[in-house]
């Protein structure tokens, strides 16, 4: 058994090796900004927390201490706009407090890479791995292909272009091969290396068995969903930079992480050795080929079994300060709409409702509009509507749900979202349910905190909307619980706002 430190334990690999290294009966310790996050997450209780950054000295010497293995899946593409910088920052500080701790081994998952001149997404993962192989630390650093597994980024980009467009044109990048990686191999090798022999250092490439064309990716994931094969046109004039225009749009993938991202794209990233068959027995059954993978990944979609998503690990690089109390509002510009109904239906039916709302089943009320404000946040640069939800039926704590995050969920009582879309200010929206008598109260906030004058114009040119789509959500959400609960009545008269 082994001491392991995890920085990033709540990205999308993170959130999975760690009850990996659990089941293996390691002693882990997590690094977290803030510990509340972890509250409804199933291994928390099993892991020691250090609540800090890992730009924060203190908090790396914390997680560092008396440590075998550091575990580095720390990544800032897409949540800084600087990224590159931050994540040097954060490589410098955690290599020091590695080497002034004794730390035993560092485990780094950087990604298969050509020679030559390299993105900025790419350079950034070679220099975070220079920056920790320096340390004086044994470094073992995992060079992965594109990670394909239910809920990660390079899954959802081609599960999206191949599932919205069925002739797509396409920069011609589209014919560069590269090797995709099943997640689950790529945390058989992560979880192997806490066992290495002492002293173990060196870059090694992951990958899966076969390489392919993003072309041949997309078409081999339409045959594993039963889709016909889209018809794909490589086009000369299409830019790095307007192709990430055109992944934003489609996809669930956010700007800020698609120009990053497909500037990645432009060069073939195969392995090119094998040297971690020699330290590392393959999986039971061998490496998983790509359409496995996908079939994979699908299965647990269909079963609402997926662990981690990219949505739920990747920050918004906007303010995320938690809904003020009533009382603090006082001589603060604020705009509220509260709408209440009684409902012939227990709390735990209505909230039931409540906690499955977005992703595939909608906001309960006109779609075309949420639709139309989910194009344009996209087209500000914002994450859109398209992001989903990790599970189509619980929630917890930190969770996407499309342009929202869950800022708390308490069963049966409360959900509160808080906005991640573009807009001149802070948004939050929540719904609270108490019982009363053999029913309930439903009660369904919006709450706003303009910024300047145009926060005050945005809300005021969508208030005259707020009667058809808040009432609708009302109605329609306690028609749901109603029919959940087995109940003939109707729901009561329109909501009033206020």
């Amino acid at each position: 058994m082994s001491r392991i430190a995890v920085a990033g334990a709540t990205g999308y690999i993170g959130g999975r090796l760690v009850p990996r290294l659990i089941e293996a009966g390691h002693e882990v310790r997590v690094l977290t900004r803030r510990a509340a996050r972890l509250r409804d997450i199933p291994w928390a209780g099993s892991v020691e927390v250090v609540e800090g950054s890992c730009e924060e000295r203190e908090a790396a010497e914390r997680l560092c201490a008396g440590v075998d293995t550091l575990y580095y899946l720390v990544h800032s593409m897409g949540g800084h706009p600087d990224f590159e910088d931050a994540e040097e920052r954060c490589a410098r500080v955690m290599a020091e407090a590695a080497r002034t701790r004794g730390v035993g081994r560092i485990v780094y998952l950087s990604g298969l890479h050509p020679d030559g001149e390299l993105s900025r997404h790419l350079r950034s993962r070679v220099r975070v791995g220079e920056l920790l192989s320096a340390s004086g630390v044994p470094t073992v650093v995992l060079q992965a292909g594109l990670v394909i597994g239910s809920g990660s980024a390079s899954f959802e980009m081609v599960r999206h272009l191949t599932e919205v467009l069925p002739v797509m044109p396409a920069p011609r990048w589209v014919l560069n091969r590269v090797q995709p990686i099943a997640v689950r191999d790529a945390l058989h090798y992560l979880c192997a290396c806490a066992s290495l022999p002492a002293g173990t250092s060196g870059a090694f490439d992951v990958g899966g068995p076969e390489a392919h064309s993003y072309a041949d990716m997309m078409r081999l994931y339409a045959e594993a969903a039963g889709l016909r094969r889209p018809a794909i046109l490589p086009l000369p004039v299409l830019t790095p930079w307007l192709a990430a225009q055109w992944v934003n749009l489609v996809t669930p993938i956010p700007r800020s992480l698609a120009v990053p991202l497909v500037g990645s794209l432009q060069h073939d990233c195969v392995v090119r050795e094998r040297r971690i068959d020699h330290l590392v027995p393959r999986p039971a059954g061998g490496l998983t080929p790509y359409r496995r993978a996908v079939e994979l990944a699908l299965e647990k979609i269909g079963t609402d079994a997926v662990e981690t998503s990219w949505a739920t690990a990747h920050a918004v690089a906007q303010p995320a300060d938690p809904l003020p109390s009533d009382p603090d509002w006082a001589g603060r510009p604020v705009y509220v709409d509260v709408r209440e109904l009684d409902v012939d239906a227990p709390p735990e039916a209505v909230f039931g409702v409540v906690q499955g709302i977005g992703g595939g089943n909608g906001w309960y009320s006109l779609p075309g509009a949420w639709g139309v404000r989910g194009l344009i946040d996209k087209l500000a640069g914002g994450v859109g509507l398209r992001r989903g939800r990790r599970s189509s039926t619980r929630l917890l704590l930190g969770d996407v749900v499309d342009f929202w995050r869950v800022e708390e969920v308490e069963q049966d009582r409360l959900l509160r979202l808080r906005a991640e879309m573009r807009v001149p200010g802070n948004a939050w929206l929540e719904f609270t349910i108490e019982p009363r008598g053999s029913g309930s109260l439903y009660r369904q906030r919006a709450v706003f905190f303009p910024r300047g004058l145009a926060g005050r114009l945005y809300w005021w040119s969508v208030a005259p909307f707020h009667g058809h789509i808040f009432g609708s959500m009302v109605r329609r959400i306690t028609a749901a619980a109603l029919q959940a609960a087995g109940t003939e009545t109707a729901p009561g008269p329109e909501p009033a706002g206020r």
